[in-house]
C-alpha cells in the first residue's frame, strides 16, 4: 500500500503540525463562507453581499476585480464603491499572491481537494490531459462574450456564485454543478477545474504574478526526493525550478496557490513562507554555493 503524503512529516513532528496550513485554509474557507451566509440565514449581518461584491460592517466595500473588468467590457461603468472595492482586493492579492484566493477563499477548492484525495486513494489516472493554457482562453472568452452581449455572463455560470445561491435557496441545480466539478476532477482530469479550466484562477494568477509573499525552498539541499510535495501540490510543475536548483529558491510561478501543503508534508522542512526579497538573497547564496568547486 502506498504511504500517504505527509506521513513522514507526522513522525518527527505531529499530525497537527504536519497539517497546520491545511487546517488554517479550511478554517479560512468555511469562516469566510459562514460570514456571508450568517446574514440571510441567521440575521447576523457582519458581511452583506457575496464573494463577487460585498460590504463588511457597512463600511468596507470589496469587489471581485474580474467582475469589474467584465462590467467594463460589457460597456457599464461600475459605481465608485465597486471600483474602490476592486482596488482594495487587487492591493491585497498583490501582497499575498493572486491564487491565494483559490486555496484560502474559494469554497469550490474544498470540492476539488476532496476529489483529488479520493482520486489518490482509488489510484485513478487522468483520462485526459487538458492544456493548462485553456483557462486563459476561457478567461478571454468570458471577457469577449461580455463585450458582445453587454452582460456579466460569467456570473450566470460561476460555480462559486451558484453554490452561494444554492446554500441560501436550496441546492437543486447548484448541487448538480458542484457534483459535476467533483466528478470532472475525480474521473477526467487531476485538478482539472482549478488547474485547467477556471477563468477566475487564471485572472488571479495574473494579478499575483509579482506578489510579495512567496513559498521558497531555502533548505532544498536537504531534499530526499520523497515526492510528497509533488503529490499534494495542486500545481506540481511550479515546485521543480526552486527545488532542483534551476534558479532562485523562490517558487515564482504565478500558478502557485500559496496553499502551504508542500510545507506541511515535507519531513525535511525544505519549504517555508517568506518575502520575495529575503528569499531572493538566500537563493543567490545557495546558487553560488552549488556552483563553487
Amino acid at each position: 500500500m502506498t504511504t500517504a503524503p505527509g506521513t513522514g512529516a507526522e513522525r518527527p513532528r505531529s499530525w497537527l503540525r504536519a497539517n497546520r496550513w491545511l487546517l488554517l485554509r479550511r478554517f479560512s474557507q468555511f469562516g469566510i463562507l459562514g460570514l456571508f451566509v450568517a446574514g440571510p440565514l441567521a440575521g447576523i449581518w457582519i458581511v452583506k453581499g457575496t464573494l463577487a461584491s460585498s460590504l463588511t460592517l457597512d463600511v468596507l466595500p470589496l469587489t471581485d476585480p474580474l467582475l469589474v473588468l467584465q462590467s467594463l467590457f460589457a460597456g457599464h461603468l461600475p459605481e465608485s464603491a465597486a471600483i474602490i472595492g476592486a482596488l482594495l482586493v487587487i492591493a491585497f492579492y498583490l501582497l499575498v499572491g493572486g491564487r491565494a484566493y483559490c486555496s484560502w477563499v474559494c469554497p469550490i477548492n474544498v470540492v476539488t481537494d476532496a476529489a483529488a484525495w479520493l482520486r489518490e486513494r482509488l489510484g485513478l489516472r487522468p483520462a485526459t490531459q487538458t492544456p493548462r493554457s485553456t483557462r486563459y482562453w476561457i478567461l478571454g472568452a468570458v471577457l469577449g462574450v461580455s463585450a458582445l452581449t453587454g452582460s456579466l455572463v460569467w456570473e450566470l455560470v460561476n460555480p462559486v456564485s451558484i453554490l452561494f445561491r444554492g446554500l441560501l435557496y436550496g441546492m437543486g441545480m447548484a448541487g448538480l454543478v458542484v457534483a459535476a466539478v467533483f466528478l470532472y476532477d475525480l474521473l477526467v482530469a487531476r485538478r482539472g477545474w482549478c488547474g485547467h479550466l477556471c477563468p477566475v484562477g487564471a485572472f488571479y494568477g495574473l494579478l499575483g504574478r509579482a506578489s510579495l509573499l512567496r513559498i521558497a525552498a531555502p533548505e532544498r539541499t536537504q531534499c530526499n526526493d520523497c515526492m510528497d510535495c509533488f503529490n499534494v501540490c495542486p500545481e506540481p510543475q511550479v515546485i521543480r525550478p526552486a527545488l532542483k536548483g534551476e534558479g532562485s529558491v523562490l517558487i515564482n510561478d504565478a500558478a502557485c496557490t500559496n496553499c502551504g501543503r508542500c510545507i506541511d508534508v515535507c519531513s525535511k522542512q525544505v519549504f517555508r513562507f517568506g518575502s520575495r526579497f529575503a528569499h531572493g538573497r538566500t537563493g543567490s547564496t545557495i546558487n553560488q554555493r552549488e556552483v563553487t568547486p
